[in-house]
């Protein structure tokens, strides 16, 4: 039974939805792909049509209520081509870290806007947009400034289909010593030393003496140092600026100004300096404008995103709520914010899934996410309705909402789901309708 779900859903938030659409639509980047599709739509004439409206309002909302998600993430979705639609993320982000996003669709002439922005820091500011997917639906951006960023997922209109979404960090820096990854750190940055009085400025990287420090990055040798408390030290700058600081070596294998790539040895690990009476490691530090954390440089995650756990052949489809209370979060967690706590037998819109939750959006617009076991399917009838007099069959649970069929006086229908004063029908060989109960 799938359904297809017109743009008339979304009536009620379209007009609030365009204003913050106003807004938003100011800070986009005119060679965008989704700005350069907007103009175009535009120029079509499309975009002050119905379905034109509910493209643009979609757009600004998910930007202006992402769901927050932790990473690594992937999750499944449907368009509905009579649905415009888009999704928005928010995720928290370290300065040096490298996201990935990853697009994967079955079709591959769909087209599918991703674009990330910087999250504003006050209701008057508008996200400001950072990079856009290249033609595969792929991002990658290193992480400049340490923060909140919002994610959004937006296909061009009327595009039917599925895509599956993986959003996931990387090292933006190789790892400075060979043969060893970011569990040999064993101090990290910021612990106190000589008693409190000052900050570990960098991370200590424990390997055996002689171990090869290696450049993390294209780089250029910018100082060599014997002495103090790093010993044996070696400084490299690269092209963005930053200066990168291997101290306590064995050995120093480079020279000044000589240009090295990554993974080039610069040096063997050793305990000199103020580091003679511990064991043999590498003080990694990275200053730019001051002493900045290298762990999100060069930690490369392991964690793998969350299988999913959800039955995919329930996408695009109605359902209803198992139980009462059920609750849709506003993450796939249990432990997130509660969006709304439905009813048993209400009626959800499922979109998609993550792990063992169902993304779903509610008959009024608002989307978040359902346990697996709090969800069923609506294909068996859950009561019989009497008609006492004609009714129209509407396309949405609203009394404004089109009518695309009727009931007359009499009439017996079998009852799917509810919303509030309306019930989800079966209208055997045809899409299910909603009538005011």
């Amino acid at each position: 039974m799938r359904s297809s779900v017109l743009p008339a859903f979304l009536t009620l938030f379209v007009l609030s939805g365009c204003e913050r659409v106003a807004e938003i639509r100011g800070s986009f980047e005119p060679e965008t792909p989704h700005a350069r599709y907007a103009a175009s739509l535009a120029a079509a004439g499309l975009a002050e049509t119905a379905l034109g409206q509910a493209w643009q309002a979609a757009a600004g909302t998910a930007l202006a209520a992402p769901h927050p998600i932790a990473l690594p993430f992937r999750e499944a979705l449907y368009f509905d081509p009579s649905l415009p639609t888009a999704y928005g993320y928010r995720v928290e982000l370290e300065r040096g870290q490298q996201l990935l996003v990853r697009t994967a669709m079955p079709d591959d002439h769909a087209r599918v806007f991703v674009d990330l922005f910087t999250a504003p820091r006050d209701s008057a500011e508008a996200p400001r947009p950072v990079r856009s997917a290249d033609s595969t639906g792929a991002l990658t951006y290193a992480i400049r400034r340490s923060g909140a960023y919002l994610l959004r997922l937006q296909p061009e209109l009327l595009h039917e289909g599925r895509v599956t979404l993986t959003v996931q960090t990387d090292a933006s820096l190789a790892f400075p010593v060979a043969g060893v990854d970011s569990r040999a750190i064993r101090s990290r940055f910021g612990a106190p030393r000589d008693g409190g009085r000052r900050r570990h400025h960098g991370v200590d990287i424990f390997a055996p003496r002689g171990t090869p420090a290696v450049a993390a990055t294209d780089a250029v040798v910018s100082g060599l140092r014997n002495g103090g408390l790093g010993g044996k030290s070696v400084w490299l700058r690269d092209a963005d600026g930053h200066n990168l600081y291997y101290a306590h070596l064995d050995s120093q294998l480079v020279r000044r100004g000589q240009r090295v790539s990554v993974g080039d040895t610069v040096g063997l690990v050793g305990n000199t300096g103020n580091a003679r009476t511990t064991p043999p490691h590498l003080h990694f530090g990275i200053y730019r404008d001051g002493p900045t954390d290298p762990y999100p440089f060069i930690h490369r995650p392991t964690e793998r995103p969350a299988a999913l756990r959800v039955d995919s052949a329930r996408f695009g489809q109605w359902a209803r709520a198992a139980r009462t209370p059920a609750r849709v979060r506003t993450a796939p967690s249990p432990r997130s914010d509660v969006l709304a706590a439905l009813p048993r037998q209400t009626a959800v819109y499922v979109a998609g899934g993550h792990g063992a939750f169902y993304r779903v959006t509610l008959p009024d617009g608002r989307s978040g996410y359902l346990a697996a076991a709090l969800l069923e399917p609506a294909d068996a009838p859950i009561a019989p309705l009497a008609i006492r007099d004609g009714r129209p069959v509407r396309r949405h649970p609203a009394a404004t909402a089109p009518a695309i069929d009727s009931l007359a006086a009499g009439a017996t229908a079998a009852v799917l789901a509810r919303y509030e004063a309306f019930v989800l029908i079966d209208r055997p060989g045809q899409q299910p309708g909603w009538i005011q109960e």
